[in-house]
């Protein structure tokens, strides 16, 4: 009986130690044996070809020294579907790997991930979706998951119920309570072709966009590089909106979006009008936590033309309770009489 007690736990023993030890063989080949399975071969060349070509693949899903079983039980599961030919058509992440992908970013991008962390783009599932000021008003919907929740594996019925706006409303799935719903790969393909970030140059040449700058499409399951993603033509009435030519702001656009009439304001638009038209979203909104509270130093002097503080304007900058929305704010907004003339200043006055 011992002697039988003693073989089990041997093999026990190698059957646990095999599961890391299969992940430390397919790490030691930097990347290379991934393609053992076929189906990777895609994912790796894409990889080879990307700004993250020189970061193991380890580095970002995890490798043999990861703790969190469910890593290596998926790692099993996979094994055991190829090896039974039960392929899906595309291999993609789970929510829960897409979030635990983000995490791993942090090793390497510090700063970026704690501004996003910081920020509103960080914003959990909970948050979303359990919010019910906004969901007393709005129906949830599946397009709610375009934006937050793009990678979940199934509908808004799936994830919140009831889907209606009594409520009261809980997740269907609480272990995405506090799991981001716009994760770093709402906004990067760490796989996209590009070169690693080099010293920045200065002027004109100096880098404005990473190649990995791309959005997620939840209908085909792959990201929409920037180069592909439109830039509106706003309008204010008949009036065409003068735009910004930074294209980053094509991401944005994704997401808060007008209407199909394209106006100013409508849906969730913040196009830059009035006395900000022209202004992209980046210049006033800090790329990963979206601050904006430096954004008037960065562009115009403490005082306006009319001798006031801009900052202490009237304006959604100083109060989310104002009339006068930053984004679309203009002079006669406040000066319904007429625009008065630039007050001097005592240099001014004295040359």
């Amino acid at each position: 009986m011992k002697q039988a007690l003693a073989i089990a736990a041997v093999c026990l023993l190698a059957a646990v130690l095999m599961i890391p030890g299969a992940s430390l063989y397919f790490e030691s080949g930097g990347g290379v044996r991934c393609t053992n399975c076929h189906e990777m071969q895609p994912h790796f060349d894409a990889w080879h070809a990307s700004s993250h070509r020189g970061t193991g693949c380890e580095k970002c899903h995890g490798g043999a020294l990861t703790l969190d079983p469910a890593f290596h039980q998926t790692n099993v599961k996979r094994a055991v579907s190829h090896l039974r030919g039960e392929l899906p058509e595309q291999t993609n992440l789970a929510s829960s790997q897409v979030s635990a992908v983000s995490e791993l970013c942090a090793g390497c991008h510090r700063q970026e991930h704690a501004a996003w962390k910081s920020g509103g783009h960080s914003a959990t599932y909970s948050r979303i979706f359990l919010d019910r000021k906004h969901n007393t008003k709005h129906m949830l919907m599946d397009d709610c998951l375009r934006c937050h929740g793009m990678y979940f594996e199934g509908g808004i019925g799936d994830l919140v119920t009831p889907v209606d706006r009594n409520g009261p409303w809980r997740l269907a799935r609480p272990e995405l309570a506090e799991m981001p719903s716009m994760p770093c790969l709402t906004c990067h393909a760490i796989h996209r072709e590009g070169s690693p970030l080099l010293k920045t140059k200065d002027g004109p040449k100096q880098e404005i966009a990473r190649p990995s700058l791309a959005f997620y499409d939840r209908r085909t399951q792959r990201h929409v590089p920037l180069a592909d993603l439109p830039v509106p033509a706003m309008r204010q009435g008949e009036r065409l909106v003068k735009m910004s030519k930074d294209q980053r702001q094509a991401l944005c656009y994704q997401c808060h979006a007008p209407t199909a009439a394209m106006q100013v304001a409508s849906g969730d638009d913040r196009t830059g009008a009035g006395v900000h038209e022209g202004i992209g979203c980046l210049a006033c909104h800090a790329q990963h936590g979206q601050k904006t509270r430096a954004s008037c130093a960065a562009c115009h002097p403490k005082m306006s033309n009319c001798g006031i503080d801009v900052e202490k304007m009237d304006t959604t900058f100083l109060s989310d309770s104002s009339k006068n929305n930053i984004h679309w704010v203009k002079c006669a907004d406040c000066h319904p009489k007429g625009v008065p003339r630039k007050v001097a200043t005592k240099l001014e006055t004295q040359q």
